[in-house]
């Protein structure tokens, strides 16, 4: 295997190696390869189960058990929007819709075809006091509308693109 997936399948072997294939280390092991990959690949969480004689139902259990396990890819930006109740209230929901509208989102689709953003809802992010709060990555940005939140999301692209 060459190029990235051949690096990243490596990774997933030294993960093995240094657990030495043992199924009670199954959790850990998932960790590790989720933070290679982002998420938990079908086909990588089918190669774990065969890698430590255990049946890929009992790796796909304790995968979707979990919630910080995740199966799908994840954007490089994760936006989160609280929509707890001091949030709510000032109105959230709209920055939900906006930031929707904007990602070409919803419908159970929460990450962008680029895989740069990925919108979550959230009941709390402990920062009632900025209601409404949008969160992306670890970056907090309080007293949100639609207007600052969609700016933000341009303000990223721009930066990524370098014409910022």
């Amino acid at each position: 295997m060459s190029g990235k997936f051949g690096k990243k399948f490596e990774q997933v072997c030294d993960v093995l190696d240094r657990h030495e294939h043992h199924p009670d280390n199954l959790i850990a092991i998932l960790q590790e390869i989720q933070e290679v990959y982002s998420y938990l690949p079908e086909d990588i969480m089918t190669y774990v189960a065969t890698a430590l004689g255990v049946s890929p139902g009992s790796v796909f259990g304790v995968a979707t058990f979990y919630s910080h396990f995740t199966l799908a890819p994840k954007g490089k930006y994760v936006v989160r929007v609280c929509d707890g109740t001091a949030c709510h209230v000032k109105r959230s929901e709209d920055i939900i819709k906006a930031l929707e509208e904007e990602l070409k989102l919803g419908g159970g689709k929460n990450t962008s075809d680029d895989l740069m953003f990925t919108l979550e809802t959230v009941a709390c992010l402990g920062a009632c006091g900025l209601a409404p709060v949008v969160v992306i990555n670890e970056e907090v940005h309080g007293s949100m509308n639609p207007e600052k939140a969609k700016a933000l999301i341009e303000k990223i692209r721009s930066g990524e693109t370098g014409h910022g």
